[in-house]
């Protein structure tokens, strides 16, 4: 059996109609598959890959952590340098009061784990979340998850969970003194980029200042970069009481975070004591790779470059079949008539050798998401073959 049969046979499949494409290797903004075939990556593993594929530095960043050591006891006995190290750049980079970071393995389990610290430092059952938002497949993330179809056959979740559409007016009205935390992308991504209305947002931080509700900030797939701001909370005035990251924050790596103030994160300490434990999360390896990702993205001012590339999208993406156009920096929505169209594109877009995919809650949209690292002429070269897989697909 080759491996496609493997996979199809042994691998735990969360489709009917996985894509089954098989890579051998990445390097930079690119992908190989077993035949030779070299594709350009527009998804960067779901804002994974923000600095791109096997980057030498963060390679040589696990290297070097794994000759040392990998897994020891991760939390509670012992200091681990990797982990203090990434801690404290995150904090300096963050405002002051996001000076605690609880690391975790997945930006799931970033989810859980600020669901939690909200209940216990608040005493109080209701939490808000939005229609149309992906925070995780657990069963506490799932409660949250904004689409019925995804939650129906996993009930009973969470209770006290309510569900507004993003950008109603009407959910600052509903946040009170039961309140435990307002949980929202500040980007909705499965969505299908959708971004607050500035004032709205606002308002939203506000009422939660008011009644002592924490504002939870999911920036899992918006952080490091993707906006145009290292978090994009920052293109808003306004800050979080928790902020969750994961993805881009391994770089590569599987690791995730939830960042508070230390005052409301002690209170895992205690009452019970090992209020939220993980035997793996912040793995030393990835919090080295995931400091040597950081360092580059920071040090190669990608994310000065992002605006630039945005244009490029907004300007060069124009055809009939292109319903609308959404973008929060270098990360956008083509939308297309339907699903089916939308389909045809992305069949036309890998033929092309572009690596391209829909939303989870938007399957007429096609995501574009690339590297920060592409060049504004890879990026001029990717909107071409995008214009022409469209035509190549005879749709309208």
């Amino acid at each position: 059996m080759n491996n496609r049969e493997l996979f199809l046979q042994h691998v735990a499949q969360t489709s009917d109609a996985p894509m089954a494409l098989e890579m051998v290797s990445a390097e930079g903004i690119y992908q190989k598959d077993a035949e030779g075939k070299t594709y350009i990556d527009l998804i960067s593993g779901f804002s994974v890959c923000n600095i791109g594929h096997g980057h030498p530095r963060v390679l040589s960043a696990i290297e070097k952590q794994m000759k040392a050591y990998m897994h020891l006891i991760v939390y509670g006995e012992f200091i681990e340098a990797p982990q203090v190290r990434y801690a404290k750049r995150l904090c300096d980079l963050l405002p002051g009061h996001l000076n605690s970071v609880f690391f975790t393995n997945s930006g799931a389990e970033a989810v859980e784990g600020a669901m939690k610290l909200a209940k216990r430092v608040t005493g109080r059952p209701k939490m808000i979340c939005f229609n149309n938002s992906y925070h995780g497949s657990t069963q506490g993330a799932l409660s949250l998850i904004g689409d019925e179809y995804f939650r129906q056959n996993f009930r009973p979740l969470l209770p006290g969970i309510y569900h507004y559409d993003y950008n109603d007016p009407a959910v600052v009205a509903s946040i009170d003194t039961d309140t435990a935390c307002v949980i929202m992308e500040t980007v909705q991504a499965e969505a299908g980029i959708i971004s607050p209305d500035p004032e709205w947002i606002k308002a939203i931080r506000e009422k939660c200042t008011a009644t002592g509700t924490l504002l939870i900030l999911d920036e899992i797939q918006a952080g490091f970069g993707r906006t145009g701001h290292l978090f994009a909370f920052e293109g808003y005035g306004i800050t979080p009481d928790i902020l969750l990251v994961a993805k881009a924050l391994g770089g590569g790596m599987p690791l995730g975070a939830f960042i508070a103030d230390r005052n409301l994160m002690q209170q895992l300490t205690y009452n019970p004591v090992l209020g939220h434990i993980s035997t793996f999360a912040g793995h030393p390896v990835s919090c080295a790779a995931g400091l040597a990702a950081l360092d580059v993205l920071l040090e190669g001012h990608y994310i000065e470059a992002v605006p630039e590339k945005e244009h490029i999208l907004q300007q060069r993406l124009r055809h009939p079949a292109i319903r609308k156009i959404r973008t929060a920096g270098l990360w956008a929505c083509l939308e297309f008539k339907d699903f089916d169209t939308n389909k045809k594109v992305i069949e036309h877009c890998i033929r092309a050798g572009l690596i391209a995919d829909w939303f989870l809650f938007n399957p007429s949209g096609l995501r574009i998401g690339p590297p920060l690292i592409i060049t504004k002429e890879q990026l001029e070269e990717v909107c071409d073959k995008i214009l022409d897989s469209i035509r190549a697909s005879g749709v309208d």
